[in-house]
């Protein structure tokens, strides 16, 4: 869409295109001249559309924090499933992950050595010592937000605690990473060099992604990479940073049972941590975490 100056911006906020995204959209185009990779303009969210997706991503932290509430030893996944599922629907929204490519249920509980994608289930018990990731994504007219908490049971061993641990600096590693103008590439970088450091691996098949008009968008967001490679981060793009750590090597594989849950194939312990965030002018912003 070629926009005149004098044009209403593209970004709806009624003022004129001279007067509000002119010097960013020209910005861009210097930058993919010079041969780097920028942003599509469908990716990056306009003020309303961020203020939707805050809405939809209150929900899915008003979720987390319930789970935090009641999650126990003596459990089954399928109860926090329900927990998840009964308050995102009082709240008028939809769980995005029911029915998603026919996923059953309302959000993943992945334990001990699985490392994504678990299913909630009456038979699966959480006991004394277990870690479990639970992953939380919701839909509220049509806005999708997402983000993911590790939880243990009762009291883990060292090993398993560290795990932990590192994987939430993990995270935070890669937030930080995160600056206008920066690269993708350096949000992956930090993350494998402080998992590394602790002799843990990234999980590379799975990474995050875009967010928020769909469930997933681009750009894929790897949690390996290179400093000063990969797309640009500029202001307006949201996104998930979401590393999954291995204790032992990063090599998974997938339940040839359910076609869902996802395994470290050595079957060691794995843990993941997942923020939702939105590039600003001057840093980042948390909006789902």
């Amino acid at each position: 869409m070629n926009l005149n100056r004098n044009d209403q911006c593209w970004c709806g906020s009624g003022a004129k295109y001279k007067k509000c995204h002119i010097e960013f959209d020209e910005k861009l185009a210097s930058l993919k001249a010079q041969g780097f990779l920028v942003p599509s303009r469908n990716i990056i969210k306009t003020k309303e559309q961020i203020e939707a997706i805050k809405r939809s991503a209150k929900i899915n932290n008003a979720v987390l924090d319930l789970v935090a509430e009641n999650i126990k030893e003596g459990m089954a996944t399928s109860e926090i499933d329900k927990l998840v599922h009964d308050y995102t629907v009082s709240q008028g929204a939809i769980p995005a992950t029911l029915n998603f490519e026919g996923y059953p249920k309302s959000c993943c509980t992945s334990i001990n050595d699985e490392v994504c994608h678990g299913i909630p289930s009456d038979h699966i018990i959480l006991k004394n010592g277990d870690i479990i990731n639970v992953d939380i994504s919701t839909i509220l007219d049509g806005y999708y937000s997402d983000a993911s908490r590790m939880f243990i049971i009762g009291e883990a061993s060292e090993e398993a605690k560290k795990l932990v641990e590192v994987a939430k600096e993990c995270l935070d590693k890669g937030i930080e990473a995160v600056k206008p103008w920066g690269f993708l590439g350096d949000v992956g970088a930090a993350v494998q060099e402080h998992a590394e450091k602790h002799g843990y691996s990234v999980v590379r098949d799975f990474g995050g992604h875009g967010i928020g008009l769909d469930f997933h968008e681009e750009p894929f967001v790897s949690h390996r990479g290179k400093k000063g490679t990969g797309m640009m981060l500029v202001p307006g793009m949201m996104f998930t940073i979401e590393p999954m750590i291995n204790a032992g090597s990063y090599e998974i594989v997938i339940d040839s049972d359910d076609d869902w849950t996802v395994f470290t194939e050595d079957r060691s312990l794995s843990a993941q941590w997942e923020h939702m965030l939105l590039v600003t002018e001057d840093g980042v912003e948390i909006i789902s975490k």
